[in-house]
């Protein structure tokens, strides 16, 4: 339940839709008990069996209101066979009951009519703040975390939320009420049966629920483990002519197979289970109707209970109605269970602390006027030092070379001035002015870029350069792309 509050946090903005579908499932659910209510004076009509009234009865309270409500149709039904006769009855009920299942299923749609807007609306949130937080993280956070894994979360996560906690919500909100409404009524029908089926239901509900303990465990395993063949594909994919230059194919074929070989094996386990669920929520739900069955039929046959014939078949009808919305219910449990490894995931990106924050005093800065200074700096990834008690002083219009093996710290000294990492000790300065006081996107605003990978985005060459300067005009692009001797093969 953690995370189904987190997740339907997301739902804030659809607030109103939420209120509605809850009002339309409260009327779905009173008309569903309603539906299988009417069946006792229909079969009390067709086996001459009904209680026969003639005056109209008088409401005496919120206590009686089932026994006004009975009263109430059995008046209405004897008024119609007084009048037009038996069959005239039973074409009056027959009606009854279309309207009445007609309304039941009206409800019902409007419910999921205004839920397809909480759904949706919870999915583009969650994938929104997402995208909004990968996007806002430092460069260290990502050096800890593969690719492939970040986009399983991004991507098959997500859907997994959707699919077995969003598209929970209804049964979460309906058959909860559902159940409510059914067994205020089988209490008004008859109490000694009601508390029998009380006893009953939690013992069948906990052997259900045990099943599923161990499946959020192994929905976690999976996803983490999709998460690195993803990972490994992505790297296969950007690395593959190092692969067939080497003649590495079949090392790294190796390598996938025993990667999605873990994942079927995982995977099995968990789809066992959860198809597990139902033929076990079926079998159990039987059982107790089967009880049920024996325990009130025995109270009738012994004149135990006040229950006639036909309202004990209605509180069979009524128990029957019930069982679905509990197999719904363990369902939506398993479901949970199952949707709360990939939550996890999600929140572990979204509740991910961003190291490099501006100051609260950081100012603004918008231009570059006299030198940029590194003062005793050292920085390191995990154990090793990679920069260590390192100075220098470049002057605005120099040219600066730095020369030296792999791993020797060149791109570092470039991800620390740009602040994609902090340094641990000493300090970067602009101008005298301390890097960690300036505003990162005035920063960043100081800087042009060209990293070791050439990068195009998958747009335009025009986008792609406005990436860099969002109002540049055409002139200013062409100019760009001359100087970057770049402009004849462009054309």
């Amino acid at each position: 339940m953690k995370y189904l509050k987190k997740i339907l946090l997301f739902a804030k903005d659809y607030k109103l839709y939420a209120v509605l579908n809850i009002g339309f499932n409260i009327l779905y659910a009173i008309f569903n008990v309603l539906s299988v209510l009417i069946l006792i004076p229909t079969l009390g009509v067709l086996f001459g069996t009904q209680k026969k009234i003639f005056e109209k009865p008088v409401y005496s309270g919120i206590e009686n209101l089932q026994q006004y409500a009975q009263d109430y149709l059995n008046f209405l039904i004897n008024q119609e066979v007084t009048i037009n006769g038996p069959t005239a009855g039973l074409v009056f009920i027959c009606v009854s009951s279309v309207v009445i299942f007609f309304l039941k299923n009206l409800f019902r749609y409007l419910a999921l009519f205004v839920l397809s807007f909480v759904r949706t609306g919870i999915v583009f949130n969650i994938q929104k703040a997402l995208y909004n937080k990968t996007l806002s993280l430092s460069m260290s956070f990502f050096s800890e975390k593969r690719k492939g894994d970040l986009l399983a979360r991004i991507t098959n996560d997500v859907k997994e939320v959707e699919a077995s906690i969003i598209n929970s919500l209804e049964a979460v909100v309906r058959e909860p009420l559902t159940i409510i409404f059914v067994l205020i009524s089988m209490s008004l029908m008859s109490p000694k049966l009601t508390l029998f089926v009380f006893i009953l239901l939690p013992i069948s509900g906990f052997i259900i629920s045990s099943i599923g303990k161990r499946l959020k465990a192994g929905s976690l395993t999976a996803q983490r483990e999709n998460g690195l063949f993803l990972s490994f594909v992505e790297e296969s994919l950007g690395g593959l002519k190092i692969i067939k230059g080497f003649n590495a194919e079949s090392f790294f074929r190796n390598k996938f197979i025993a990667s999605i070989f873990r994942y079927k094996k995982v995977m099995v386990s968990v789809l066992q289970r959860q198809g597990l669920a139902s033929p076990l929520s079926e079998f159990m739900g039987v059982t107790v109707i089967i009880l049920v069955l024996w325990y009130g039929g025995s109270l009738v046959i012994t004149n135990e209970s006040s229950l006639s014939p036909q309202k004990f078949i209605g509180y069979i009808a009524l128990f029957y109605t019930i069982i679905n919305p509990v197999k719904a219910i363990a369902t939506v449990n398993y479901n949970i269970r199952k949707g709360n490894a990939s939550a996890e995931r999600i929140f572990e990106i979204l509740e991910a602390q961003d190291n490099i924050t501006d100051a609260v005093k950081a100012v603004s800065k918008n231009s570059f006027n006299a030198h940029l200074s590194l003062n005793n700096i050292s920085f390191k990834y995990k154990e090793k030092w990679a920069v260590n008690n390192f100075s220098l002083t470049i002057e605005k219009g120099k040219t600066i070379a730095l020369v030296g093996e792999s791993g020797g710290g060149k791109s570092t000294l470039a991800n620390l001035i740009t602040r994609f990492y902090e340094v641990d000790k000493g300090s970067i300065a602009i101008d005298d002015i301390d890097i960690r006081d300036i505003k990162k996107v005035d920063l960043r605003s100081l800087m042009g870029i060209v990293t070791q990978d050439s990068i195009l985005f998958n747009d335009t060459v025009k986008n792609n350069l406005l990436i860099g300067k969002k109002d540049a005009t055409d002139k200013e692009i062409i100019q760009a792309l001359k100087i970057a001797n770049a402009y004849d093969f462009v054309s």
